[in-house]
């Protein structure tokens, strides 16, 4: 029996490499756009050398967001765009990293846990990761970071 063919007859079953098939003989799985944003976010965030996510609009717009009483915190998603197909995802991911790390070695990191954590989490075939480096973070240059309030 050929390779094809086995995987065609377990496909109910994941493998060992946390590939499973989303589609089965007995039923369909599907995974909303927002599911695989968060999980893409989470692991690029993981990355040592990348100090957040987003172009300077939506972390100007995040900052804004953290600020209102009641609000979640940091969108998880923030900076994060994917394509879901029913087996396949691309994402697109703007980050900013932080001064004095390899640039190439922080995106190869990114695209690799990424697409580790996306198909283990998922079962999805990650065709491309691209990321896009808007910004570097210098420390004591905060001038994004939230300043303390003029009146107590």
């Amino acid at each position: 029996m050929s390779s094809q063919a086995s995987e065609r007859t377990s496909s109910s079953v994941a493998t060992t490499s946390g590939n499973s098939e989303l589609i089965s003989s007995q039923g369909k799985t599907s995974i909303a756009d927002t599911v695989v944003q968060k999980i893409a976010g989470m692991a690029a965030r993981e990355v040592s050398g990348v100090h957040k996510l987003g172009g300077s609009g939506a972390r100007a717009l995040g900052a804004l967001r953290e600020r209102i009483p009641g609000s979640s915190g940091p969108s998880l998603s923030q900076g994060v765009s994917v394509e879901v197909g029913e087996r396949q995802a691309a994402v697109d991911l703007d980050i900013v990293v932080e001064y004095g790390v390899a640039i190439p070695d922080v995106a190869e990191g990114v695209r690799r846990n990424v697409i580790n954590a996306l198909t283990r989490m998922t079962g999805l075939e990650v065709t491309e990761v691209n990321v896009a480096v808007d910004d570097i973070y210098v420390p004591g240059d905060d001038s994004e970071e939230q300043e303390p309030a003029r009146v107590q």
